[in-house]
Order: structure tokens, then sequence, then C-alpha cells
């Protein structure tokens, strides 16, 4: 009999559902995955500009679900971005719950050109600047200013599925993460 894991993602949006189903596949090969995808609150704006509020957006979302619903996995994923020494990029952190443990990770980092940084800077949210300049609809539900940038080569959902399997670690090796 196949073990059923559930697990909830803190977004509506296929592309942050499939990476978490994708991640506990990767794991759990021979188990039934019942994967729900529920609104939670980020508590942070649409479009964080920093990389501690992207960190605690997706901390909250976490937080949300675990309050709100009973699972194996809690799941949230925040993008935001940021002005780095080396100019602006988009990144995300990824956050991996069960009842009792919290893992917190974080994707790779995009460049972004200053122009989109400004757009952001003006109150505009990533997504929409890249439909824009792209002449793109809803790219944030498909493969995001990742796949627009390096031609499809990386997308938002790999770079989250990647992210999340690095952020599996604590919740594999719990003596070995275990801070006593």
């Amino acid at each position: 009999m196949k073990t059923t894991l559930n697990i909830i993602v803190g977004s509506t949006n296929p592309i942050k559902i499939n990476a978490a189903k994708s991640t506990i596949a990767t794991f759990y090969p021979d188990a039934n995955i019942h994967c729900q995808g529920v609104h939670a609150p980020s508590l942070v704006a649409d479009q964080p500009m920093t990389t501690s509020e992207t960190k605690l957006g997706a901390i909250n979302r976490v937080k949300y679900c675990q309050s709100h619903h009973d699972a194996d996995f809690y799941f949230a994923m925040e993008g935001g971005v940021d002005l780095f020494e080396q100019g602006p990029a988009t990144f995300a952190y990824l956050v991996i719950a069960t009842k009792d443990t919290l893992s917190v990770g974080r994707s790779a980092s995009l460049p972004l050109p200053y122009q989109v940084y400004q757009a952001l800077e003006q109150g505009e949210e990533l997504g929409h600047v890249m439909d824009r300049l792209f002449n793109t609809k809803n790219i944030k539900q498909q493969g995001g200013a990742i796949g627009l940038l390096t031609q499809q080569k990386a997308t938002r959902e790999s770079t989250y599925t990647q992210g999340l399997i690095l952020a599996m670690a604590p919740l594999l090796n719990p003596k070995l993460f275990n801070k006593d």
C-alpha cells in the first residue's frame, strides 16, 4: 500500500504548486502525493524589494498554512528583488515545513536590467514589467522573468524546484541539523 503525503502550498500559482509536488516526488517516488495550493498572505508588499522582506514573506506564508491546514509538508515560495553590489537581481526564498520543523532556502539569483529594477522601484510587479517588455501575458504563471531572460534555458519552476530540493536537506537529516 502506497503512503499518501499531503502537501499544502501557500500559493494558488500552478508554477509553485508543481515545484512543490515535483520536489516531494523526487524524495518519495512511491508515494501518492496530494498537493493543494491555498491562498496564504505574505504580509509583505506584492513585490518585495529587499532580501529580508522576501524571506519574511515566505515564512509568513508557511506559518499561515501551518495554522490553517493539516498536512505532512508545507511549502511557500516568495519572489523578490534587491540591489546588490553587482546590480539588481531577482531571487526567491523557499520555505518547507512540517508540523515541527522549518527549513529556509534561497534560489539562485537572476541579474535584472536596471530599467526593470527602476520600474519595480516605482511600484510595478516583476511579472507585469516582463509582460510589457516581452509582449507576453501572465508570464509569472509560466516561465517567469527567468525563462524570458535565459531564452527558456531555465524557468521559474526549475529554479524553485532546485532550491526546494536543497532546502529539504534539514528535513531529511534532522540529527545533523539539530541545534541541541
